[in-house]
This record gives C-alpha cells, sequence and structure tokens, in this order.
C-alpha cells in the first residue's frame, strides 16, 4: 500500500531573492545554527540577522557545526536553546548545518532525553512543534534537508552515522534563494550536486515510487545534468544556481516520500569508517550501482527511460562521464590510498550497509557478500 505523502512543511519560498520573507515572518526568539564560518564570511548569518531584526525577534546563534555533525554538538546546542528559550529554529547552511538544528530541535524539545538510542527505532519518535517552529537556508544544491524528514548524526565515541527519519523532523519552512549558495566553493558544489542526483535516480529506482515522485524526480535529474557543470565552472552564474538549488529542493521532496537506496546505505558506510563527505561517497557510487541494480528489469527500464529523456545511450556512462567533467574521483582508490586498510575493513562495511534503512527500498536487496563485491569494485574501478 502507498505511504501518505508529504510535499515539504508548511511555507515553501525558492527563487532568487525570497530570503525576504524573513521579513514578514512571526517570531519572538530566533536561534541560527551554523556550521563554520562560510555563513559569516559571505555576509549571510548577518544578513539573515538583520531580516529578523526588521521583523522585530531576537536572535542568538550556535555555531561550530562540524562536517557530519556528532551527537556532542547536538546536544551543546540544544543546552544553548534550553537558555535562550527560542519560539524559531533556523539551519543556516549545508546539510550538516540543517541536520544538526532538527537534532538540536528534538533535544530542546525533550530535555529528558539524554541519549541517542532514546529516539532510534524501536523507540516512538517524540512530538516536536511544542516549544518551536524549524525554518531551513540551504547554501548547497545537495542534500535538500530544507525539505526532508531525516538527518545524520555521528555517535561520538565510534564515528558511526546514524540515519534517523521521521515526518516530525519536517521544517516548517524552507527558504531556497540562490544568493545563499553563491559562495559555494565548485568542489563542494560537485559533490552536494551528485548527492542531489542520487536522490533523484535512487527515489526514481526505489520500490516505492510512484506517479508523483516519478515526476519530481526526473526533473530534478534533467536539470542537474544541465546546470550542475555551469554552477561548478561559474558559482555566480545565478541562473545555474537557482535551477541547482530547485533540482535538489524536488529530488528531496520525491526522496523523503518513497526514500532510497543502496548508494546511500554504502555511502553512509564508507562515511563511517574513512570520514568520506557523503557527497563525494554518492558520486563514486552512484555508476557501479546503476549496472547493479539494472539485474531489475524494473530498475533496468526505469533507467533507459530517463537515459532516453536524457539523449544518452547509457546512464552509468553517462554519470560518469558527469562526474569526471566536475572533478570527481572514479574510484576510492584515489581518495583512500591505503588498499590494504580498506580491504581489511570490507567485511565490517558489508553487514551494516546491508542493515542501512536505506537498502530495504533499492530494487535488488544484495546479500552481506554482494556488498562485499560492490565496495570492491567501487574500490578498483571495476
Amino acid at each position: 500500500m502507498m505511504r501518505p505523502m508529504k510535499m515539504a512543511g508548511s511555507e515553501l519560498m525558492f527563487g532568487e531573492g525570497c530570503l525576504e520573507y524573513i521579513k514578514t515572518m512571526s517570531a519572538k526568539k530566533v536561534t541560527i545554527v551554523v556550521g563554520g564560518k562560510s555563513m559569516e564570511r559571505s555576509g549571510m548569518l548577518a544578513k539573515v540577522e538583520d531580516y529578523f531584526h526588521e521583523a522585530g525577534a531576537e536572535t542568538s546563534v550556535v555555531s561550530g557545526v562540524e562536517p557530519d555533525p556528532s551527537f556532542k554538538t547536538v546536544l551543546r546546542g540544544a543546552k544553548e536553546m534550553l537558555e535562550f528559550k527560542p519560539d524559531l529554529i533556523v539551519g543556516l547552511g549545508g546539510g550538516s548545518a540543517m541536520d544538526a538544528a532538527k537534532g538540536m530541535w528534538i533535544y530542546y524539545e525533550h530535555p529528558e532525553l539524554t541519549t541517542i538510542e532514546e529516539v532510534l527505532p524501536p523507540n516512538e519518535f517524540p512530538k516536536l512543534h511544542q516549544k518551536a517552529r524549524l525554518c531551513c537556508i540551504p547554501s548547497t544544491s545537495g542534500t535538500a534537508s530544507e525539505v526532508s524528514r531525516s538527518i545524520v548524526i555521528s555517535d561520538d565515541e565510534t564515528g558511526m552515522k546514524h540515519g534517523i527519519g521521521n515526518m516530525e523532523m519536517m521544517p516548517d519552512i524552507a527558504i531556497c534563494d540562490p544568493e545563499v549558495t553563491a559562495s559555494m566553493p565548485a568542489k563542494i558544489t560537485a559533490e552536494t550536486g551528485m548527492d542531489a542526483m542520487t536522490h533523484a535516480l535512487e527515489a526514481l529506482a526505489s520500490n516505492r515510487a510512484n506517479y508523483i515522485s516519478d515526476i519530481l524526480a526526473t526533473q530534478a535529474v534533467i536539470d542537474i545534468f544541465q546546470y550542475l557543470p555551469i554552477a561548478c565552472e561559474n558559482g555566480n552564474d545565478m541562473k545555474a544556481r537557482e535551477y541547482m538549488l530547485q533540482a535538489s529542493m524536488v529530488a528531496g521532496i520525491a526522496f523523503t516520500n518513497v526514500s532510497l537506496g543502496i548508494v546511500h546505505s554504502m555511502a553512509h558506510t564508507v562515511g563511517s569508517y574513512f570520514h568520506v563527505s557523503h557527497g563525494l561517497a554518492d558520486a563514486i557510487l552512484l555508476p557501479y550501482i546503476i549496472r547493479y541494480n539494472s539485474g531489475s528489469e524494473e530498475a533496468k527500464a526505469v533507467y533507459e527511460k530517463i537515459a532516453e529523456k536524457l539523449g544518452v545511450e547509457d546512464l552509468g556512462t553517462a554519470v560518469e562521464k558527469l562526474n569526471k567533467k566536475i572533478g570527481i574521483p572514479a574510484s576510492f582508490s584515489e581518495i583512500i590510498p591505503d588498499e590494504k586498510a580498506y580491504m581489511d575493513t570490507v567485511a565490517k562495511m558489508a553487514p551494516v550497509a546491508k542493515a542501512d534503512g536505506c537498502t530495504k527500498t533499492n530494487p535488488i536487496i544484495p546479500s552481506v557478500e554482494e556488498f562485499e563485491k560492490l565496495f570492491i569494485k567501487a574500490y578498483k574501478g571495476e
């Protein structure tokens, strides 16, 4: 049976200049969650704060969210919020800042919770929106955390990444202004753009895919193929930035409703063990998994249909060519030089990838042994 769909939160703003929507928002106290210094250096943090001040709101900032945010950072931010008592939380930045904001929101609303295990299945997910609403303003065109129900938080002790998904975490407000993404360097543009591509292609091949998700994901694929190379080459091309941000957004709406596949299962896992950034891991794995999934007649038909729309003969080859054009390595061996360490870890990674929540919606469910072979292929470039 099809699951009920949710098309983002209550307010979805997109297009150049939409950041000014902040001036119309009703809030008394706003906590803004940011990562490193990029939003400060670009002037975007100051701009967002100024808009909130114009709207009559008081602001505070939780900064220093690291890539792949840790649970310790989530608890630190929640503690700062408990002191400030915001009625609106804003995640401003890339996926890590937005995921951290969602995580902090949970523990701000429920200070009685003290561990990450308490929000993981089979435990019941806590109700949110009792103290605050959540607004997300992405600075990258990739994660789509602004329209998704999911977060990835790293365990402080093991470094393992926990994917948590629940519709309670869908942001109430998403503001997607290409100006916020303009300062993103080419490397991050490429990696996050391929994360969005992976979202779209995995949503299309998902065993939960439906009419609406297919429409959204198909357009995302078409636009990313066209505009990602342009955005990488010229970060000031606002048309390319706008199309990328919108493609990322609609791919996010698609996957948050129909889920993903084993590109994400494997990317989460290799990221946990070897600290490979998520978008980069997705990009490297994607062509290998397109070929593996083509063993399913249904997935093969999906890939052939999208290849026809793109005017290419083979989708896997087209993705490889796009990766090369934007500077993405062809295999993990190019970024993980210690082959022995990688090969010694494959047997550990395979069962973790199989247990990942994204695996169950892949068109083919690999065995542990098949996951091992896929990890080796993606390393050796086979």
